[in-house]
């Protein structure tokens, strides 16, 4: 059994945690030794069974063992990654997953129960593709995407680094969606999608740009 640790402690680490137990259940894989957290006022806790033992300082005072950052958020993922020193990044992939042999995946990457990943695609590093997710032929996400549950993106489509697109949209094949960008909740990609906006809408449309 690999030691493992996940950074984090709300909602979608509490996820991860349960992603990890059904690798296990499938596989004896992973011994889960607790959550980190930088917030102090969670060190101490037990979140479904596994306690919340310390910060960033004190993660990279163990013995090197496995690493998963359960957090949402693509800006905080890197920021994160780049503290962490000695341990190595997990590669986690629930066993419902449906996945061909033909999908490069970077270190620290978390796909979740449910989700179809096709043929020839990319994925870069600590990328987390949520809950019941599609991801089609030749497509590629890069370093640090978040994909929320429900998405559908079609082939050949490619996503920036740190990008998060919203739970239930859709992108329609053969499109480029920038980096540091947020797609909203339900939307429908139909045209390329700049860096660094919000877009939203059927079909999406940017709402505003980040430092404008």
């Amino acid at each position: 059994m690999k030691k493992i640790y996940i950074v984090g402690s709300g909602g979608f680490a509490r996820e991860v945690a349960w992603l990890i137990e059904d690798i296990n259940e499938k596989k004896p894989t992973w011994e889960i030794m607790g959550f980190i957290d930088e917030n102090e006022d969670n060190i101490g806790k037990e979140l479904n069974g596994y306690k919340v033992l310390g910060n960033l300082e004190y993660l990279n005072k163990q013995e090197k063992s496995y690493v998963t950052i359960a957090i949402g958020t693509g800006e905080v993922r890197e920021k994160i990654s780049d503290k962490i020193k000695k341990h190595e990044f997990s590669i986690l992939i629930h066993p419902s997953v449906m996945l061909s042999k033909f999908v490069n995946i970077g270190e620290g990457t978390i796909i979740c129960a449910g989700s179809i990943v096709t043929t020839n695609i990319d994925i870069g590093n600590h990328v987390i593709i949520n809950l019941d997710c599609t991801v089609g032929h030749d497509a590629n996400l890069k370093n640090y995407t978040t994909i929320l549950p429900s998405v559908n993106i079609s082939g050949n489509v490619t996503v920036g680094e740190r990008t998060m697109i919203g739970t239930g949209s859709a992108v329609i094949q053969g499109l480029g969606i920038g980096s540091d960008t947020i797609i909203g909740a339900g939307a429908i990609v139909v045209k390329n999608i700049p860096d660094n906006c919000t877009a939203v809408g059927n079909p999406a449309k940017p709402i505003k740009f980040k430092n404008k």
